[in-house]
This record gives structure tokens, sequence and C-alpha cells, in this order.
């Protein structure tokens, strides 16, 4: 390879992947000294939502003397008060009892149906029809960027507690979203040439091995596709299991695939979750972060402010400034999505602006290229740009990032201030009986929308 340093491996990562799941709930918070009637409680919760972590996490990244406070054990781990305390104790009871797997299964049903497990219109709005029927495991929200989901890569190394997939990686089949028909989704790019970018995601992508990803994007740098400028992988292994770009066996074949992407002439963006700044201390993350850009790739960061993890702005500082050391960029900081245990997980949207500026104002210029608090919606990603007094009003000042309607990307909007408000269905518009993005016919119900009713603005 090229720009890729060949390496033997490192101890730490010579270690071979080991998954934990909810059958190990159990024993790992007991670890963390919860008493019983708090493990099932927990058992509870993960039986609704679901439960994956790592040996790297476990043993590398979890400070076990601070659990179950500890961040990264609150970032991977179900909590008790997760859900509301009536369904738990329900399900809690099931267990308790050793209910048929048929009754839990059916209780757990009915709590995730109320937890709106497909935001934003993704199965909706997003799904595109191709020759007169959809086109399951693809989403084209934006005219220029289609979503890719393979099938091999819907589960991860390990899962965020507060992940707004996580209806991928139950047992939902009608909630998956994911396809192996790659003639086809290529047959919808050719004819489609305002598509500008394509966005492989997940679950995760870098779950699968080289050979697997190469059949999703090596396809995407053939003829009739040279309108597609640029590929995105969406990913946290970099924060889960750096082994992958190291010292796993198909690791070379992994970066040798980064950089034909790169020798096409295309730009490759890796858009690497990190989430807590202990994410990014290993030496492996380093040495991982390292061989990727020396193939040409470039690493974006992104993550949500997520309460009781990374809720402070020095936190947020901390990680900006370390990742433009390692030469990545900061690129997002969402808002926790409307979904899951969202109400567990939420910050306001004024807090989460005090915190956005506060960390923004700590760090230096390199680290300004990130943007949020950012809120990916039906409409599109809302930017909350800061709360002012204007006509005698206390307002949020807004602005759309991203749109379905490319019209509105820039614009600047206003809803009325409300301390509590934590998402964009939360916010009535301000000096207008209507937001810009909302149809014509939204004046009856003004503020109120929902993919069921939401039409782009004309």
């Amino acid at each position: 390879m090229s720009g890729i340093r060949q390496i033997e491996p490192v101890p730490d990562g010579g270690r071979r992947f080991r998954a934990y799941n909810a059958k190990h709930l159990d024993a790992l918070t007991a670890r963390a000294g919860l008493g019983e009637a708090e493990r099932l409680a927990v058992r509870a919760v993960g039986t609704v939502l679901p439960f994956r972590v790592n040996a790297y996490v476990i043993e590398e990244l979890i400070d076990w003397t601070a659990a179950p406070d500890d961040p990264v054990y609150r970032l991977v781990f179900p909590q008790a008060d997760m859900l509301p305390a009536g369904d738990v104790a329900r399900i809690a009871g099931l267990l308790a009892r050793s209910a048929p797997e048929q009754e839990i299964t059916a209780a757990a049903h009915e709590v995730r149906m109320r937890l709106n497990p497909h935001p934003a219109g993704q199965l909706a709005l997003n799904i595109p029809d191709f020759d007169d029927e959809p086109l399951p495991g693809v989403q084209h929200k934006y005219p220029e960027t289609v979503l890719v989901f393979p099938k091999p890569g819907q589960t991860c190394h390990a899962y965020c507690a507060y992940c707004f997939r996580w209806a991928q990686f139950v047992d939902e089949p009608e909630l998956k979203m994911a396809t192996a028909d790659l003639s086809r989704v290529m047959d919808y790019l050719r004819q489609h040439r305002e598509v500008t970018s394509v966005l492989i995601t997940g679950g995760d992508p870098m779950i699968m091995g080289a050979t697997v990803l190469r059949r999703y994007i090596e396809p995407l740098l053939e003829p009739g596709l040279e309108h597609i400028e640029s590929v995105r992988i969406g990913s946290k292994s970099l924060a889960y299991w750096p082994q992958r770009f190291v010292s796993d066996p198909d690791a070379d074949d992994t970066l040798r695939l980064f950089e034909q992407v790169v020798a096409s002439g295309r730009s490759l963006a890796f858009m690497a979750h990190f989430s807590h700044p202990r994410e990014l201390e290993s030496a492996l993350v380093a040495e991982a972060s390292s061989r990727i850009r020396a193939t040409g790739a470039v690493i974006r960061t992104q993550a949500p402010l997520i309460r009781t993890i990374n809720d402070d702005s020095a936190t947020w500082a901390a990680m900006w400034g370390t990742q433009v050391r390692m030469g990545m960029v900061p690129y997002y900081m969402f808002v926790e999505r409307d979904t899951g245990p969202q109400d567990y997980f939420a910050v306001p949207l004024a807090a989460a602006h005090g915190i956005f500026s506060d960390a923004y104002r700590q760090v230096a210029g390199l680290c300004r290229t990130v943007r949020g608090p950012s809120m990916s919606a039906t409409p599109g990603k809302v930017c909350v740009d800061g709360i002012a007094d204007v006509a005698g009003q206390r307002v949020f000042v807004l602005h759309m990032i991203q749109a379905r309607d490319p019209d509105l990307v820039g614009k600047p909007f206003f809803a009325g201030y409300d301390p509590d408000a934590t998402w964009l269905t939360d916010l009535r518009p301000a000096f207008a009986t209507r937001f810009p993005f909302e149809a014509d016919d939204a004046e009856d119900l003004p503020g109120l929308w929902s993919p069921e009713v939401f039409e782009p603005a004309s």
C-alpha cells in the first residue's frame, strides 16, 4: 500500500473480538455494583432495547471503579429508569416469574411501538421508489445524498444506549432497513445524476469484513457513476474496535479499499462517532486514525449531546481539541433524536445551545468546523444558531443546514423561546403562523406536523 505503513500487531490490538449481549447483562451489571432488584430492572430494559458490548469497551474504556456512574458505562449499558416505570415493572415481573418467551416478546413489542422506532420519516418518507416499487435499504431524503444500508452491516461492535437506529437491532423484522440487491441500487444511482454523495451506513459498515465491504463500495467506482463525488462511511468502530484498522486480519485489505476510492478521484469521508474524550485516549485509536488518514481519507467526527454522558462544554472542547490534534475534522454536535429513550437522554435545546457555544469559545479556529446543535428532523437538519430578543420576543434563531426542499437551506427562521423544548416539534413559530417547511394547510395546526401530514413547502 502506497501510503500505509506496514506494522506488526500491537499487544492490545491482538486481542480477539468478543461480544457480550443481553444474556450477559446480569453478570456485567453485578460488576458495576448493582443490587438484584436493579439488575432485574436493567434486564427488563434490555428486553425492549438492544444491548451489545465487547471486550475492548469493557476492559479498556469503562472505569469500573466509577460504575455505574462512569460515562462510558452509561454510554453502552441500559439504565433501570430509561423507560417508563410501569413498563419496566411489568417486564421485570415477567422475567422474575420466568414467563413464556412469547409473553415477554409481546410485552417488549408493545413498548417498542410507543418509542417512535423510525423518526423523521425514515420509512414513510425517505425510501425512494424505483421502477414503481420501493427500494428497500436505501434512503434518499436530500437530492444530492443517498444512504445505503448493507444487509451484512446492520449490527455494531457495541451499541450506544442512546442510538436513534435502535430498531435495526431488535427482533422486529418489519422495522429493519437493509439491502443486498446492489445491482438495483446502482441502477437507481445511474438514473439519479443529482446524487453526488453516497453514505454507507447501518448499523456499522465496518462490522463487515474487507471482502464484503468491497462488494458495496467498488460498484460506486464503476463507469456511469462519475457523478458520485464522495463516498462516506458512518462508523463507531474507531471508538469501539480500533483493531479493525490495525491488527484485524483484513485491516490492510480494508485500507487498500480506502486507497482505491481516493485513487478514483472521489473523496472518502470516514464519519467517526466519538461520544466522550475517553474513546480517543487509546494508542490504538491514534494508530488506527493515522492509518486511515494515510489512505487519503478524511476523518470527520460527530456525536449527539447526551444527558449524563457528555452534557458539559469541557467534554466537547476536549473532544474537539483532541480530534484536531489527531488530524480529524470536527463536524456535528447533534441533538438526541425523538425516538427510543429520548426523554432519558435529551438535553433541552436552550441548554444544548449554551453547551455548544461555551465549548466553541474554548477551542481554536481549526476546531470550529463543527456545526450544531443540529436536529435531524423530518423536514431536514435544523440548527439552533442562538437565543435572542427580537421585536420584544424571546426567540430561538434557527436555520436549515440541509432540507428536503433545497430552497430552504441556509434560510434563518425563528421559534418562540421555550426553556423546556427538546425537539423541533416542541417549538412554535415566531413572527409567523407556520414554519418555512410547513405546508400552507398547516396554518390550522401551527407548529404541529408529523411524517403522515408533512409535505415540503412549495
